[in-house]
């Protein structure tokens, strides 16, 4: 197994995770934030699938890419959300799996972010680690709003 291989199996753990929850979801609890400067619950799974899709393009392109979520589409019910979330997920895999081992060890201008170049291997494990935090918030989220049932945080694949 590639290391670009690995690595999207490690992020798909997440990812799919997240997937998941979004059908746990009722229109109304887009709008949902649970102190005044919060994210909404959308904004902040717009932010977990945008900066992945970020990360993903930074080590593609070698340097920061902006994230497409600074002017997101617009989402009005919990299904188009789901459809934008397996529609970012799709491209954002398919980044991945185009990466080669070389790939992951170039450096990639980070400055911009984090003041320094990093490997794109390590990008890629920044990117997992912000997935996973959001993903712990998203969870404080969703029993807020009153899920009961939730999926264990990780897929076993």
């Amino acid at each position: 197994m590639s290391k670009a291989e690995n690595v999207l199996k490690a992020w798909l753990r997440h990812r799919l995770v997240l997937l998941e929850v979004l059908d746990l979801l009722e229109d109304q609890h887009l709008n949902y934030k649970p102190w005044e400067n919060a994210m909404t619950l959308q904004q902040l799974v717009t932010h977990i699938l945008f900066s992945a899709n970020m990360f993903a393009k930074a080590v593609k392109a070698g340097k920061i890419v902006p994230p497409a979520s600074s002017n997101p589409p617009e989402v009005q019910t919990v299904s188009d959300l789901k459809k934008l979330a397996e529609e970012i997920t799709e491209e954002t895999k398919k980044t991945i799996t185009e990466f080669s081992d070389e790939k992951l060890e170039t450096p990639v201008d980070m400055t911009q972010l984090f003041g320094t170049h990093l490997p794109g291997k390590s990008i890629l494990r920044i990117m997992n680690e912000h997935e996973i935090h959001h993903k712990g918030q998203l969870y404080v989220y969703l029993r807020l709003v009153g899920v009961k049932e939730l999926p264990l945080f990780v897929k076993r694949q």
